[in-house]
């Protein structure tokens, strides 16, 4: 057990470092020398996890919509809101999430490694999520929930790259309410959008209603 614990230790440790040098350096410009100093684990730890950077690469890619976690809500567009602000939240705190996000964009990635996978994981999590929203009768009627979707999916990208760029993501959570201001009138009920939490600290008090992992 204890063996067991040290592992699961090791490999979150090795895919935090990751993420903050994916993150910093992108794909191509990263080895995995830079990854073990950060780390701090031996080369032996790193490829018993890891066999290569391809295989480093997909899995900080992987754990990008697990950190996008967040409470049930009973309005599930609020839920979907939530993610989204959870995520602009945490990344300004996970440098695994940073790295992830940044290698989902970074055309230096190999074929080998599929950064394409969160643009199909997220919108198959949000789709459920809007689908049950247009069943508690949250949407307009001529929402359809992948449009609507893949519209969310890709605006969120763009603007937290901008967010990056200008500001190391302290902006974003203001950049993401703007988002909602304007996407909610066209896809809510109007009777619904004033009870719609999208305030620019919405982020951090999802994440503080977010039970803390039991230490490993």
């Amino acid at each position: 057990m204890a063996t067991q614990k040290r592992a699961i230790r090791t490999r979150a440790a090795i895919l935090e470092a990751a993420g903050a040098v994916f993150d910093e350096y992108g794909y191509s410009s990263t080895t995995l020398a830079m990854v073990l100093r950060r780390a701090q684990v031996t080369k032996g730890a790193l490829y018993f996890h890891f066999p290569s950077k391809e295989a480093l690469a997909q899995a900080v890619l992987d754990e990008q919509v697990q950190l996008g976690t967040v409470p049930p809500q009973s309005s599930k567009l609020q839920e979907i809101i939530d993610i989204t602000f959870a995520l602009a939240h945490r990344l300004l705190e996970s440098a695994l999430l940073r790295g992830s996000l940044r290698l989902t964009v970074d055309q230096g990635a190999p074929l080998g490694v599929d950064h394409s996978g969160p643009f199909r994981q997220w919108p198959e999590l949000a789709i459920y999520l809007m689908e049950q929203a247009r069943d508690q009768g949250e949407l307009l009627p001529s929402v359809r929930p992948r449009d609507t979707v893949e519209l969310l999916v890709g605006s969120f990208t763009g603007i937290q790259l901008m967010s990056r760029a200008l500001t190391q993501h302290e902006d974003l959570g203001r950049r993401i309410s703007l988002m909602w201001e304007h996407i909610l009138p066209s896809i809510a009920l109007p009777g619904l959008i004033p009870r719609m939490d999208i305030t620019p600290d919405r982020g951090a008090r999802v994440a503080a209603a977010i039970p803390a992992s039991p230490e490993v």
